[in-house]
């Protein structure tokens, strides 16, 4: 009886009698599953850039800005304008959709000088819960606590390119700097925030709500003092934004005259839904790269079939004379079995390892340089699915006709062509 070594064995120098169809055999399996990996790693890659992106701006956030409400719904004539205020903001707070609200007011026209440096950044009157809503990681120093909004004080947090342009090379927490000629105090500094080429929130420089609508409220014929740029919110239920908006719309369109279920009065940016949009799209873009994927290795996969059908074909006759000479079926099946599975899992491995490799090179060369969109990255269920689905084919196209022949009596078996 063959041992387990004798059987591979076998299989070797069977594979080494025929060295180009057993290369060119390895090539398609490997070609097909390097192929399938990085399309589907193609695929997540986009799909990963575009979630971080989002994450970069705040998890589960709805902005809302001030807007203009038609005469006639779906008609932009006879529009009137208006402006959220911090009662809007407290009743939202008080809202049992929501788990967190806070208010902005933001100038983009002022103007900044330090000791060394000026600039005219984005300044953004904020609450302290800001961070919580929305990413803003510190770097040095601290954020704006409720003392600063309470006491209104002239305190700043400078965004990254705010605070090298203002304070090149030199240190700034304790620092004073001048906004439209008041002087506030740097407590501190946030880290990049920008997403690829923009930049817009590393140029921010956030300071007290209390204090931007004490000494830079908005400007304007008809506008409250304590007008606020924007209100944004998370819902109480993660990704749940329906409950929320309807909610936050009922109470906006009571306090200002007009009727909530009017979509064109809103002016406002839900992430949630946005994130669900682009969840949906790169779903159908896996399923369309991944099918393109499925098709080639379907290609590899009847490459091997044929090779190991041919190869069964060709070796009826030395079938049978292992019979004759005394072999066991299931010895003779147990080679042909592990010459599929040794083709496809050393093929397959060589197409994993490769298409690893050149998805690791793209990562090198072009993580952070393609703004929204990640390099290709590995995927191990579609490797598990490829492996699965070519060691199934080789096992199957090997060990049923070498069954048959098995089946055949010796001499039947060494009459064949």
């Amino acid at each position: 009886m063959q041992n387990f070594g004798d059987i591979l064995g076998e299989v070797f120098r069977a594979m080494m009698a025929n060295k180009l169809r057993t290369f060119l055999t390895m090539f398609g399996i490997a070609w097909g599953v390097g192929s399938l990996l990085v399309l589907v790693g193609l695929g997540e890659g986009f799909r990963s850039g575009q979630e971080r992106n989002l994450a970069s701006i705040g998890n589960d956030v709805i902005m809302m800005w001030s807007a203009t409400v038609p005469a006639v719904s779906g008609q932009h004539t006879g529009m009137r304008p208006y402006k959220l205020t911090p009662e809007d903001e407290a009743e939202m707070r008080q809202l049992p959709e929501l788990r967190s609200v806070t208010a902005t007011l933001n100038r983009q026209d002022l103007y900044e000088v330090s000791e060394w440096s000026n600039t005219s950044s984005q300044v953004w009157g904020v609450e302290p819960n800001f961070t919580d809503v929305r990413f803003v990681p510190i770097e040095e120093g601290r954020f704006l606590d409720a003392a600063d909004l309470a006491q209104r004080r002239r305190v700043a947090v400078l965004g990254l390119k705010t605070a090298h342009l203002l304070f090149p090379g030199h240190p700034l927490l304790g620092q004073t700097i001048t906004i439209n000629d008041t002087a506030f105090t740097v407590v501190g500094s946030v880290g990049t925030v920008g997403r690829g080429n923009n930049d817009s929130d590393d140029q921010k420089i956030y300071i007290p709500l209390t204090t931007m609508q004490q000494l830079f409220a908005m400007k304007g014929d008809n506008i409250p003092l304590d007008a606020l740029t924007s209100i944004q919110y998370q819902p109480a239920k993660r990704s749940d934004d329906v409950d929320a908006l309807a909610a936050v719309h009922k109470v906006i369109g009571r306090n200002h005259g007009f009727d909530p279920t009017n979509k064109d009065a809103f002016d406002e940016w839900d992430t949630i839904h946005t994130s669900r949009l682009i969840g949906k799209i790169f779903d159908a873009m896996d399923v369309f790269l991944g099918s393109v994927g499925i098709v080639t290795l379907g290609l590899g996969a009847v490459g091997i079939i044929n090779i190991m059908l041919v190869s069964v074909t060709e070796r009826t006759r030395e079938i049978g004379l292992r019979k004759a000479l005394g072999a066991t079926k299931s010895s003779i099946l147990a080679q042909f079995f592990w010459e599929g599975l040794i083709l496809t899992a050393v093929s397959g491995a060589i197409g994993i390892g490769l298409s690893a490799g050149f998805m690791g090179i793209l990562q090198a060369l072009l993580t952070g340089k393609m703004p929204g969109f990640d390099p290709p990255q590995l995927v191990w269920w579609s490797a598990a699915l490829a492996m699965g689905s070519l060691a199934a084919s080789g096992i199957v196209a090997g060990v049923y006709p070498a069954s048959v022949a098995a089946g055949l009596e010796p001499v039947e078996a060494l009459r064949r062509e």
